[in-house]
């Protein structure tokens, strides 16, 4: 049995158990939720252990509360078998009227709304899980933490020991938790495993529409070509009947896309719109993204010699892993990750925007002088087109890396650290 490895996420569903009755894990099929429940339930119902299943099932109907007996906090896992346990653990609440009464969690598949009568809201938290960063699968040292940064700690230290077959390896095979401790080929399957079940299975699922493989495909391979960037659905539907040669309406298109949404497969960054000094107007379309960088690239079917071999793509999803960890890092600090751009084609990679107002300006470059040159006058330029007299000054600006050897600070007060020295 493999050791369980910690999760930043560990820390929010502590913090979420001590002010609600009970906390809904989100996320990705296969990045660890109940593994992650279960180090903190003192009693498990598993609904979907073959053995009991029908008999859950029929109690579930009958009689929930039944279910929901147990030392507490108790998981409920696979919840969305039997939604009425919704309703139940919300009325038990109330009832019990205490906090860290019940954890559920289950497939990324939603479950059916139509015999849930009430939100939850003020007694059922929730939160996301996404598959593992850098930090929580070994490969970053953290000797950087975002914290530290916001808090005003200028003194940074830290060695990076990734080389570029490393990042390639690290982007195709992903942060799935059942990756780690593999070798390469079984490691670089999972993703492949994870994308094969999404296609063929889980976006029909999702709302029991019937979804082409062929055309499920399609479209995510247009999305990973698309990554990064902040492209319409028309363009998306162009790039996809160029392969295709039926039609298909951009509401068809947007029906996947957010098919994909609802199971945690792609992750858009939204629009960050800051107070500026000019009247620069600021594109407010989301940038295209994954959950998991590993699934453009099972998406493209490339591996890591072909990200080599594709240095412009695998910049694009370098960018996707940055993206991944940096949503996992401010989500503990209470903050959320945008993205930058205006209409005269300035563009900050990354903004981790904290609830109090504080906020850090990240720029996201594979490596080399010239790039990381490019990314300072990004930063530089719009640090100096904010509004300082309506808005704080940003806490820190960084030029997030895949290559060069070390994490420092230059003298004009950015940050170069290597993605591998990261954390939250």
């Amino acid at each position: 049995m493999h050791k369980y490895k910690t999760r930043i996420a560990d820390i929010i569903l502590q913090k979420r158990l001590q002010s609600k009755g009970a906390v809904l894990i989100e996320g990705a099929k296969w990045c660890g939720k109940t593994t992650t429940a279960s180090q903190f339930a003192n009693s498990i119902l598993y609904m979907q252990d073959p053995a009991t299943k029908n008999q859950n099932l029929k109690m579930a109907d009958i009689a929930p509360g039944k279910l929901l007996q147990g030392e507490t906090p108790r998981l409920i896992d696979e919840w969305q078998l039997a939604p009425k346990l919704w309703d139940a653990v919300r009325f038990e609440v109330d009832q019990r009227d205490e906090f860290n009464q019940f954890i559920l969690t289950g497939s990324a598949v939603p479950a059916d709304l139509a015999d849930i009568s009430h939100t939850g809201i003020g007694r059922i938290a929730r939160m996301t899980m996404r598959p593992m960063s850098l930090f929580e699968s070994g490969e970053s040292a953290g000797s950087v933490s975002i914290k530290e940064l916001f808090a005003g700690n200028a003194q940074i230290d830290g060695t990076n020991k990734l080389t570029i077959e490393d990042i390639a390896y690290l982007i195709c095979r992903g942060g799935w938790p059942k990756a780690l401790d593999c070798n390469q080929e079984i490691a670089l399957q999972q993703a492949i495993d994870y994308y094969d079940a999404v296609v063929n299975m889980d976006i029909s699922r999702v709302d029991n529409v019937e979804r082409n493989p062929e055309r499920t495909k399609k479209i995510l391979q247009s999305y990973a070509r698309f990554i990064g960037s902040q492209t319409k659905i028309p363009t998306i539907k162009e790039d996809v009947r160029t392969s295709e040669a039926d039609t298909i309406s951009d509401a068809t298109v947007s029906s996947y896309i957010d098919a994909l949404k609802k199971i945690f497969v792609v992750e858009d960054c939204p629009a960050w719109n800051p107070n500026l000094r000019s009247k620069t107007a600021i594109r407010t379309s989301n940038t295209r993204y994954f959950t998991d960088p590993s699934i453009a690239a099972a998406a493209m079917g490339i591996g890591p010699q072909d990200l080599i071999n594709d240095l412009n793509t695998m910049g694009l999803f370098f960018e996707n892993l940055c993206l991944r960890d940096l949503r996992i890092y401010a989500e503990v600090l209470d903050g959320n990750v945008y993205h930058y751009r205006d209409k005269s084609g300035l563009e900050c990679d990354a903004v981790i925007h904290l609830r109090n107002g504080s906020y850090g300006l990240i720029e996201i470059k594979l490596g080399g002088d010239t790039l990381i040159n490019e990314g300072v006058a990004t930063l530089n330029k719009l640090a100096k087109d904010i509004d300082t007299t309506r808005m704080k000054q940003p806490s820190f600006k960084m030029i997030l890396t895949g290559l060069g050897n070390y994490a420092y600070k230059r003298e004009d007060d950015i940050f170069i650290v290597p993605v591998s020295c990261l954390k939250m």
